[in-house]
């Protein structure tokens, strides 16, 4: 009997004898417990299949956290039974997770330790003092508190760590770099349709119901394309459009070099389509981090000369002025802008409240929990129309300033590495691009809530990470560079070899 059943499990039939017995199972299952604990065993092969194509395949894993992430608001979603955030947060535990189970296969937690770390583990201490911040007089608010902290630092923490785990070869970079550009093409192929096509029945919803107010401004439609309001994806825009630009000036492979410029000049008209006037203010902060990361005469002159031109052509002329995204983005720089007075007179309110409250608001604290009768409910009520104002209400200006301190500390440090340890021109361009990125966005969320939105928080601070990880790539960066010029003049020698041969 023993000597059959060996046979028949080399001959694959042990697979039909295990679903047999779990076929047992699930009958036995059915009969004790009732459906659920069926329903449960008969899944499970699935997710054993699940747990095991991930561990097999990691990497795509990673790739699905950023499809998850970018496309995580896009307004056409199915409704999900959970938060928006919970997918996101989970692929980056369990990337974690099969980070921790691989440890002796790839111990790539040591490059970690980095200043970096340093200043997101002091952000997280702060964090960690504030669920015991009880301004308002409502108690230790524990779920309020860690919810604006998953948004607020959790986040911010997971994306380091998956960053610094999965980006580990100069391959792993470029397909990240160029997946990253993909997804941004879509972002401008569905704003052309929906420029062209019109909006979707769930989009014509949103925009009639909530939308209208803000992204139908003096006869002009601001498009927000896969993200959820026109103020997100154009910073996002002028953050990608800006690294897609500089690592296009600066790869010596020519394929890079059109792919990425042409994508960086479609983002860009994203960004016009947006109507986000801040979007203007981002690209430039982040153009001069840039150029000062350069380092190089031959792209700061000729850089700095069309920027000017461009500029110049925006302020102190009326041409493109019949295009109403043109204008609207024109507008950024009339100092008597009716929307800019709106948000001074919010930040001039908020102002004498904090007076009253060095560690804000509190974490646990918002608008619909603060008593009609409390001192801080006007505060609490306030749109804050900025990223920064937010951590201002609600951790005070301690809390803002610890946030600005370790955030400049994390750019500096980054901005360091590009222009003082790396080697490689093409190695400092995405270094360049990916510090500029980061500047762009925090200017965008000095003047919109868009630093912590999907997909903004991991495209910018994981780049953030990227550059820190750089050292460690370098060498076979190099290697990898090389190769592929060698191929490029071999493609190129082999054309003209053609081209003479068809003219004999």
């Amino acid at each position: 009997m023993a000597e059959r059943v060996t046979t028949l499990s080399r001959n694959g039939g042990g697979r039909v004898l295990l679903l047999f017995l779990l076929f047992l199972v699930a009958i036995y299952a059915l009969v004790t417990a009732g459906l659920p604990l069926f329903a449960v065993v008969c899944i499970s092969p699935l997710l054993i299949l699940a747990v095991y194509v991930m561990f097999s395949w990691k990497m795509s894993v990673f790739w699905l956290l950023l499809i998850v992430n970018y496309f995580i608001q896009f307004k056409n979603n199915p409704q999900l039974p959970v938060p928006t955030s919970v997918p996101n947060e989970l692929l980056q535990i369990l990337l974690i997770a099969i980070a921790i189970v691989d440890l002796r296969k790839e111990p790539l937690f040591g490059r970690m330790m980095n200043l970096m770390f340093f200043s997101l583990s002091v952000w997280a201490l702060f964090c960690f003092i504030e669920v015991l911040n009880d301004t308002c007089g409502l108690g230790i608010n524990f779920a309020g508190w860690y919810g604006l902290t998953r948004m607020m630092c959790f986040q911010i923490i997971y994306i380091f760590i998956v960053f610094t785990l999965y980006i580990s070869s100069p391959e792993i970079l470029q397909k990240y770099l160029r997946f990253w550009a993909v997804l941004s093409l879509f972002s401008v192929f569905w704003t052309w349709k929906q420029i062209t096509f019109g909006m979707t029945a769930t989009e014509r919803v949103w925009f009639e119901n909530v939308g209208r107010t803000t992204h139908f401004v003096s006869g002009i439609t601001r498009w927000w394309s896969t993200f959820n309001d026109a103020a997100n994806y154009g910073c996002n825009a002028a953050g990608s459009a800006l690294a897609f630009l500089v690592i296009a000036i600066t790869t010596k492979i020519k394929r890079d070099r059109i792919f990425f410029g042409v994508t960086g000049l479609l983002v860009m008209w994203g960004m016009f389509q947006s109507g986000t006037r801040t979007a203007m203010f981002s690209l430039i902060a982040g153009f001069l981090v840039f150029l000062v990361l350069s380092k190089s005469v031959k792209i700061i002159v000729p850089s700095a000369i069309v920027g000017s031109i461009f500029l110049g052509l925006l302020i102190f002329t009326n041409i493109g002025q019949g295009n109403n995204q043109i204008r609207r983005m024109r507008s950024a720089f009339n100092k008597n802008d009716a929307s800019a007075n709106v948000r001074t007179i919010n930040q001039q309110t908020i102002r004498k409240y904090m007076q009253d409250a060095p560690w804000g608001i509190g974490y646990g604290a918002s608008w619909d929990n603060v008593p009609a009768n409390n001192k801080y409910n006007k505060l609490s009520k306030i749109p804050p129309d900025s990223e920064y104002v937010f951590i201002w209400v609600h951790a005070g200006p301690i809390g803002l300033t610890v946030f600005l301190i370790t955030t400049l500390i994390m750019f500096l440090g980054a901005c360091h590495i590009t222009m003082f340890r790396l080697k490689s021109k093409s190695l400092i361009g995405i270094g360049g691009g990916l510090c500029g990125a980061f500047m762009a966005i925090q200017m965008g969320g000095y003047a919109n809530q868009v630093l912590m939105q999907f997909p903004n928080c991991l495209i910018f601070y994981g780049g953030l990470t990227i550059v820190y990880l750089l050292p460690y790539l370098e060498p076979a960066w190099i290697e990898l560079e090389e190769k592929r010029v060698a191929e490029q003049e071999e493609r190129k020698r082999l054309k003209l070899e053609k081209k003479l041969a068809s003219r004999v």
